[in-house]
């Protein structure tokens, strides 16, 4: 259930809103809105027909009583872009009496009825400190049920008073950390699923949607993250990064600390607009919150003399200018001993992570951040439109993207795959190759890892989009692959076995342990496959969730 929180002044016009049946006024009109719950008045006097106008607006002036009898005024800061400074500023305080929160289901989940909504909206209130279960006087409040959205999601819309009956002011200090934390407990008390605490993802807005629906290509940030994090992932240094983002048809501007032109401290991205059409940015953190720049800093190699050679790169991106170095580890062509090395890495990453707590969720995040950006890389290079490697290394990007990274501590030493993005950016050509092959095992492995540490951990959701991709798309495109060549000359017999039938294998099994307390497969020849029917909700990987 994800809550959705805002803050405004005109009780009235959000009233009209949630009533609202005319789709000529409002684009999330909606058939039958009625009450499902409220402080004890209103729902003495509403039973749950549908809401017209001028129940919106009497409903609304009973929740602003006691605001308008003791005249009291409930404020925030407010602030504006300053275009001189390229900075928000604080321009004073604006009226916020009026807190309203969503709380949705996934189109999969379906429609809760009447009762269900009613008790969860009790609950959620009460939680949140708005009634008089907080040991304080009570809010006005009343719960809307909006039906089935555009998206196929079941909601409700709350709205409340912030001024209480005794004309004291609520406090909503910490409400988002607070209303998140309470979606998860009801999600257990009422059996509805639940998302992840850990993990979080960015969402992308009905705009987005439609606009790439229309102009039939992959939404923006769907393809801007994927080369980002193919480009970050391959390479080593920050000046690296940006002739790879660029390399990739991307424009990149950087973003500088105050009074400076050579300290960045962000960045922002955009695909190269047709002829006649502007640029759309987006900031690296709206792409994936592991795509900040700070976070990608983590995993790059820092000096004064790659600062300085960084800040470099970065002014020319900005200008559009050409690359200051035209010679760097991006243009080179990696030997063929240098595959060899990040299979063996792979393998040992995948061994590895047999012993890492599934708690640990820090290092559990850093090696899916990875084995995403090595399939990024090779769908950049393989992919003239998205296709499974993309699914597969936006699949594996959610567990990647923690809530609060600075709650976790810092990940433990595992082999590295990192190199292995470096590799498939920098393949010479587009044809797939039998080293490729030796290396796919190894990274289907790897994200096996990842989806049983997540049924482990009970998080069904995440543990069954991981399956529906390697089973739906990533095996029919692992059976196109040619053979794999031996790893060590030594094991010539072991080599001969990793070939594309066994990954096949591996992911057609229904992703399940193959022997008790084990995270990787064990080679998997002498025992039956299991055929696994996908339900309909299991049918294919949702990329824009």
């Amino acid at each position: 259930m994800i809550p959705n929180i805002t803050r405004g002044s005109r009780m009235g016009g959000l009233m009209v809103y949630l009533a609202s049946t005319d789709s000529d006024k409002t684009k999330n009109a909606h058939t039958d809105p009625h009450l499902v719950a409220g402080d004890a008045a209103i729902m003495s006097w509403y039973d749950d027909g549908v809401l017209d106008q001028d129940d919106a607006l009497a409903i609304a002036k009973h929740l602003d009583q006691p605001r308008k009898l003791f005249g009291v005024s409930v404020q925030v800061k407010d602030f504006a872009w300053d275009a001189a400074k390229k900075e928000r500023v604080h321009v004073g305080y604006k009226d916020a009496q009026v807190w309203h929160c969503s709380l949705s289901l996934r189109a999969e989940e379906g429609a809760l009825t009447d009762q269900q909504w009613g008790d969860i909206a009790n609950d959620f209130v009460d939680a949140m400190g708005f009634t008089a279960a907080s040991g304080k006087a009570q809010c006005r409040w009343a719960a809307v049920n909006h039906g089935t959205s555009e998206n196929g999601n079941h909601h409700i819309h709350i709205a409340v008073s912030l001024v209480r009956e005794d004309g004291t002011k609520a406090s909503t200090h910490g409400d988002y950390k607070k209303a998140q934390q309470t979606c998860r407990e009801l999600e257990v008390k009422y059996g509805l699923e639940q998302l992840s605490s850990v993990y979080a993802t960015r969402g992308y807005d009905r705009a987005e949607k439609a606009t790439a629906v229309r102009d039939e290509r992959e939404m923006h940030r769907s393809s801007l993250a994927r080369k980002v994090r193919a480009s970050a992932s391959a390479s080593a240094t920050e000046g690296e990064f940006v002739r790879r983002a660029r390399d990739t048809g991307m424009l990149l501007r950087p973003r500088y600390a105050k009074n400076t032109a050579d300290v960045i401290v962000g960045y922002s991205v955009a695909e190269r607009p047709k002829a006649g059409e502007r640029p759309i940015w987006f900031g690296g953190g709206t792409l994936a919150s592991d795509l900040k720049l700070g976070a990608l800093r983590e995993a790059w190699m820092d000096s004064p003399h790659l600062a300085t050679e960084a800040a470099a790169e970065w002014n020319a991106a900005a200008r559009n200018k050409r690359t200051v170095s035209r010679t760097g580890p991006e243009k080179a062509t990696p030997s063929p001993q240098v595959w060899v090395e990040y299979t063996r890495n792979a393998t040992a990453l995948a061994e590895q992570l047999r012993s890492i707590p599934r708690d640990d969720h820090a290092t559990w995040a850093k090696a899916a951040r990875e084995v995403s950006g090595a399939f990024a890389a090779w769908s950049h290079r393989l992919e003239p439109t998205p296709g499974p490697l993309a699914a597969t290394a936006a699949e594996l990007s959610r567990t990647a993207q923690l809530r609060a990274p600075r709650e976790h501590s810092k990940p433990i030493a595992l082999p590295s795959i990192a190199g292995t993005a470096m590799l498939f950016m920098a393949a010479s050509s587009k044809n797939k190759a039998a080293a490729q092959t030796a290396l796919m095992v190894q990274l289907i492995n790897t994200a096996f890892a990842v989806y049983e540490m997540h049924q482990q951990s009970g998080r069904t959701r995440e543990a069954q989009r991981i399956r529906s991709v390697v089973e739906n798309q990533l095996a029919p495109f692992t059976g196109t692959m040619p053979k794999a060549a031996p790893v060590d000359a030594d094991k010539q017999q072991s080599a001969e076995a990793t070939v594309p039938p066994r990954a096949i294998d591996i992911a057609r099994r229904g992703m399940v342990p193959i022997r008790p307390g084990s995270a990787v497969p064990t080679t998997p020849i002498a025992a039956p496959a299991k055929t696994y029917q996908p339900s309909r909700r299991d049918a294919g990987p949702s990329l824009d969730r």
